[in-house]
């Protein structure tokens, strides 16, 4: 019988397979909670089908938070906790509250002195790191760079001067149709030695890792539209 708590619900990155990115503990977890606040009600359903085919998705409660979700209705979600239950809360892709809405009803959580839990799973922020062979003990994630071009450009040169004075590892993801224009961007204003790093399709069938300096990237013949990707950036 799991403790009442607010259980922090890895997923899967894309379709990859289940038994290859979530632990067996994690499942047994899944299939005690009867309450998710979730990203996508849709997505959740399908993914808890996977993880466990005889869960009765009907008796399940979804409260959903996105970026539509008003704040006032975020702290809601958790009464089920209040009364003593467990609730789970899953994110479209890897760890809740990482580059995700659920951070907000985590701190929510916290601030009420609740009990937080976070299971093991996949994160394609760290998975990148790992295999990028860049700095790992001082690295910074910034989330999505601006779309605006001038903006865009203060921020790219701006990460780039953190990689070099303060030996620090750049971390940003893109929407997926933009993804060329962000190495294109890279080359065109950072030094040619710097190193890149493009994460693809993390534990997904086409998954490759690759650290090149932009130099040896402009050279290089690349497709990544569509495509989920994340990037580094070091010297």
């Amino acid at each position: 019988m799991i403790q009442p708590a607010l259980y922090l619900l890895p997923t899967t990155i894309g379709e990859s397979d289940i038994d290859r990115a979530i632990p067996r503990a994690n499942r047994d977890v899944m299939a005690q909670i009867k309450h998710f606040i979730v990203e996508n009600v849709r997505t959740a359903r399908r993914y808890l089908k996977r993880v466990d085919k005889d869960i009765d998705i009907d008796t399940l409660t979804f409260s959903e938070l996105n970026k539509h979700t008003a704040p006032e209705d975020i702290a809601a979600y958790l009464a089920p906790l209040r009364r003593g239950e467990a609730v789970g809360v899953i994110s479209e892709a890897g760890c809740p509250a990482i580059a995700d809405p659920g951070a907000d009803v985590v701190a929510i959580a916290q601030r009420e002195g609740m009990r937080v839990i976070p299971l093991v799973g996949p994160s394609s922020i760290v998975m990148s790191l790992m295999a990028s062979g860049f700095n790992g003990q001082s690295f910074a994630f910034n989330g999505y760079l601006p779309v605006e071009r001038n903006e865009r450009a203060r921020a790219i040169r701006r990460c780039e001067r953190k990689v070099y004075d303060e030996d620090q590892t750049q971390i940003f993801i893109e929407t997926p149709y933009r993804n060329n224009r962000i190495v294109d961007d890279l080359i065109a204003l950072c030094r040619p030695s710097t190193r890149l790093c493009i994460a693809a399709d993390i534990t997904g069938e086409g998954e490759y890792i690759k650290t090149k300096t932009l130099r040896q990237w402009k050279a290089e013949r690349r497709e990544l539209d569509k495509v989920p990707c994340i990037f580094l950036i070091y010297k």
